[in-house]
């Protein structure tokens, strides 16, 4: 019997309340507040769709619910890296991660190519991310998985591999740039100097959009946010007017702020072209690109570019936030240095973890807890050694109740 000094039907005008209906109310709230064993199947099930982006077999789905209850052995980090084992994380959540970096309209619609490959096979290994901008590493199948081999004039083998569905998980390998791209393994620069990125951004041009893009790619930001017109332009090429249009002011408040900054590190890929008759990246040491001179009537008395030296301008002024590392001298010669400048920043970190985040949660950072956490997964991402998959199993985790 309920003691009624605690549970009795009331009445009043326009209400009736039971004591059984109160009792049922209350077991039915603490039912929310506590989650039953179904909830970390939920929870599993969810964190499996996620990263590999198909759903578990039974089996997995009831070993990651496991790692996930805390009663059992194991933990949340643990069920994701049991996801990350489905090849599908590889063969379609990670190329659709790395597929925009490949290309000017950043679209995940492109075929398999080097480019992706070294960010799946770079993530698997657990090979230090910040390498991945200067790094003399290509990722290729396995000999003999599929006919074409790889080449530097054409996407065939990557291509191939894709037709196929090969499981990328088991078929990548490592192998040196340098050889595939018959050029020296001091002019690799990692993914920079892929086949990819050297016809998307090397082509052409005046070989600013390699900068621009690896800015746009692996900072997460444009230049118009990097503006900063207070640095010195002493290093901004002829081909830019200092008077567009007749108003030299025009320079003075747009222009400057971009090309002090961009100028004197894009003189890194003043050996670099791609030959589109050849289909392949050219490295023309210690000749400098014509297209470096294109427009040099423009502003005669600006910076004739004499080799690829470069210098970091960014350390200094308003875009010093973006953390360059204080051991390295911020400045160089070519793009592998200029790669390890950039891959050792803190903007560096921060837009890798950003991107796996939004893969990972479906949405941006919102509020101050998302962005704690993302500062968090930060700092554990350039603590133990610039770890991928450490990135996406703790993103996935923090939104697997999302």
């Amino acid at each position: 019997m309920h003691d009624k000094k605690y549970c009795r039907s009331e009445k009043r005008p326009g209400v009736i309340v039971s004591c059984v209906a109160a009792t049922l109310l209350i077991a039915f709230s603490a039912s929310l507040m506590t989650p039953a064993h179904a909830g970390y199947v939920e929870q599993a099930q969810r964190l499996h769709d996620r990263l590999a982006g198909v759903p578990p077999t039974e089996d997995v789905l009831q070993e990651m619910a496991d790692a996930i209850n805390p009663a059992l052995p194991g933990n949340a980090n643990t069920a994701a890296t049991i996801a990350m084992d489905n090849k599908n994380f590889y063969n379609v959540t990670l190329k659709n991660f790395a597929a925009p970096w490949t290309n000017r309209d950043q679209s995940v619609f492109v075929p398999l190519n080097d480019y992706i490959a070294t960010v799946i096979g770079m993530i698997r290994d657990g090979v230090p991310f910040n390498t991945l901008l200067s790094h003399n590493i290509t990722y290729v199948g396995r000999s003999g998985l599929v006919s074409a081999a790889p080449s530097a004039s054409n996407n065939d083998h990557y291509q191939q591999l894709e037709a196929n569905n090969i499981d990328l998980k088991d078929a990548l390998e490592s192998a040196s740039q340098a050889a595939i791209q018959s050029i020296p393994e001091a002019a690799t620069a990692g993914v920079m100097t892929s086949r990819a990125a050297s016809e998307a951004f090397f082509v052409a041009g005046t070989n600013r959009a390699m900068f621009r893009f690896t800015m746009l790619n692996h900072f997460c930001t444009d230049l118009e946010q990097l503006h900063d017109p207070k640095l010195p332009p002493d290093r901004i090429r002829q081909d830019v007017s200092r008077s567009p249009g007749g108003d030299s002011r025009l320079f003075l408040n747009n222009c400057i702020g971009c090309h002090t900054g961009m100028d004197p590190m894009a003189q890194a890929f003043a050996y670099y072209n791609f030959d589109e008759a050849a289909g392949a990246l050219e490295y023309t040491a210690p000749n400098v690109q014509p297209k470096y001179f294109n427009n040099d009537l423009n502003f005669p008395q600006g910076f004739r570019t004499p080799d690829d030296a470069w210098d970091n301008y960014w350390r200094k002024g308003q875009n010093s936030y973006l953390g360059f590392d204080e051991g390295r001298p911020g400045s160089g010669s070519g793009a592998k240095s200029l790669g390890e400048e950039l891959g050792n920043s803190q903007a560096f970190a921060a837009c890798q973890v950003k991107k796996a985040f939004r893969a990972m949660c479906l949405r941006d950072p919102e509020n101050e807890t998302d962005r704690a956490k993302v500062a968090d997964i930060v700092t554990t991402f350039r603590g133990t050694g610039y770890q991928m998959k450490q990135v996406f199993a703790d993103a996935a985790v923090y939104c697997m109740g999302e």
